[in-house]
């Protein structure tokens, strides 16, 4: 895989340069306006994004947080099935195009890429900031509603990245549908949040019907074992705040966190889920660390790794939130 880092760093001077000029206050003030719709009610018969100052206000606002969380995804994905690598991609509802520069980042190198998306403004500048990273330099851009109507050509891989919330329950649906019918592999990031979890189970249970194996980041493809409203399944992601992130967020950290919660699910015949994985932050005490896991027994379990664990001490010290457990070997 490429360097997380490396990838993130491009999109940032990437987005430095096509957003040059920006002035603070209007993107400030899109920015409010995007936040209030994205929390509110958002209707589905018209785009979020409006024109060329929304557009460039959600890139520097959430097109890096995306690209991270939806790359963490990748990544757990990649992991679960080694050596498999997408020959083409469908990214729904992509908008700037996060998602394509997080699967260029997990999978290096060119492939067939088509982004799909309703709002015009949102495409025009994805294609712009892809004149930035050689393996999106041929993808393509293309107007579609995002909904009941849409047609996804056949694909290896399909990403849906932010998009659920957006649509009403029909639309989802007919979305997860059209994507299983269409891909090999399918994965969906929503917000870390209960309602965004509810979404991602919602997904998970369609792709299931649809004859799909959940390859992360459940160790199994029966039913969740959270209780609903009771609590729910998320992770984190580190993102680092350029300059212009910080200005257009009016943050002063250098970096944020970013709360996730998604699935990827396959129709590919060697699949390696982890054992188990880490579904909390890892508790570090002294001479113990405080593991909840996600089992394949279809069941949450808190374990303690102690000093007498020997390596695996270790390596429940350097674990993270979101981490396959013990540290991931692909199965025979």
């Amino acid at each position: 895989m490429n360097d997380p880092a490396s990838s993130a760093e491009a999109l940032r001077s990437a987005l430095a340069t096509v957003l040059d000029g920006l002035p603070p206050k209007q993107a400030a003030h899109a920015v409010e306006r995007l936040i209030a719709n994205y929390r509110g009610a958002t209707p589905t018969d018209a785009p979020i994004l409006r024109d060329r100052a929304d557009v460039a206000a959600y890139a520097a606002y959430r097109m890096p947080a995306t690209f991270e969380a939806v790359r963490s995804a990748l990544e757990a994905f990649a992991d679960s099935v080694p050596g498999w690598v997408p020959a083409s991609h469908v990214d729904v509802g992509g908008g700037t195009g996060a998602a394509t520069w997080a699967v260029t980042s997990t999978w290096p190198g060119e492939r067939g890429v088509t982004v799909l998306d309703w709002a015009e403004p949102a495409l025009a500048l994805g294609r712009e900031l892809a004149a930035a990273n050689p393996a999106l330099r041929n993808a393509s851009w293309q107007r579609s509603r995002i909904g009941a109507a849409l047609t996804i050509e056949s694909t290896d891989l399909v990403t849906v990245s932010y998009v659920l919330n957006e649509l009403a329950e029909a639309d989802r649906a007919a979305l997860v549908d059209r994507a299983a019918s269409a891909a090999r592999s399918v994965v969906i990031v929503e917000a870390g949040t209960p309602a965004g979890y509810a979404r991602v189970i919602e997904a998970r249970n369609r792709l299931i019907a649809a004859g799909f194996r959940v390859a992360a980041p459940c160790p199994h493809s029966a039913a969740c074992p959270i209780v609903p409203g009771e609590d729910w399944c998320h992770f984190s992601a580190r993102v680092s705040r350029s300059s212009l992130h910080r200005k257009v967020k009016g943050g002063s950290l250098a970096y944020e966190d970013e709360k996730f919660s998604y699935v990827a699910a396959t129709r590919l015949p060697t699949v390696a889920p982890a054992l188990s994985r880490v579904v909390r932050r890892p508790q570090i005490r002294k001479g113990q660390v405080l593991l909840d896991l996600c089992e394949r027994d279809e069941r949450l379990r808190r374990t303690t790794v102690t000093k007498r664990h020997g390596d695996l001490y270790k390596a429940a010290r350097d674990a993270d939130w979101g981490d396959p457990w013990p540290p991931y070997t692909p199965e025979s």
